[in-house]
């Protein structure tokens, strides 16, 4: 596993942009952009049971992660690595909790409360960065 830098868990802890890629069953990506989160080790995502990235990592765990300064898009971190674990555990809290981070407001629950949150939590294995300070290290 590779370390997350002080810079990578500052923009993890604050409302910034995520876009996770994972691999349909014919190999193409799929990208979705989503709300993220860290456990201070891990990127930590949080989705919706049957959703396409779901079924997506049940097959195959690798995924790739970008995380953007929400005050300049330009700057960015590029995560590949594996999700070692989804659950439903604490899921709606969890959403609750990213709401908080990123609206100001407890979270909509826009499918309908009855929608089954699921916490993916993601283990990094390459990290790569572009702009600002944090320089540039080839992907």
């Amino acid at each position: 596993m590779v370390k997350l830098t002080e810079e990578l868990l500052a923009l993890l802890r604050q409302p910034s942009t995520c876009y996770i890629a994972t691999l349909m069953k014919d190999g193409s990506p799929q990208v979705t952009q989503t709300w993220v989160d860290t456990d201070g080790e891990h990127v930590i995502i949080n989705s919706v049971q049957g959703y396409v990235k779901l079924k997506n990592i049940e097959r195959d765990p690798r995924v790739a992660v970008v995380i953007s300064a929400p005050d300049n898009p330009t700057r960015y971190f590029q995560i590949r690595g594996r999700v070692i674990k989804m659950t439903t555990e604490g899921g709606a809290e969890h959403i609750e909790k990213i709401s908080q981070k990123y609206t100001g407001k407890p979270y909509s629950w826009y499918g309908g409360r009855e929608q089954v949150r699921v916490i993916i939590t993601i283990e990094p294995e390459k990290i790569t960065s572009m702009g600002g300070g944090w320089g540039r290290r080839p992907a």
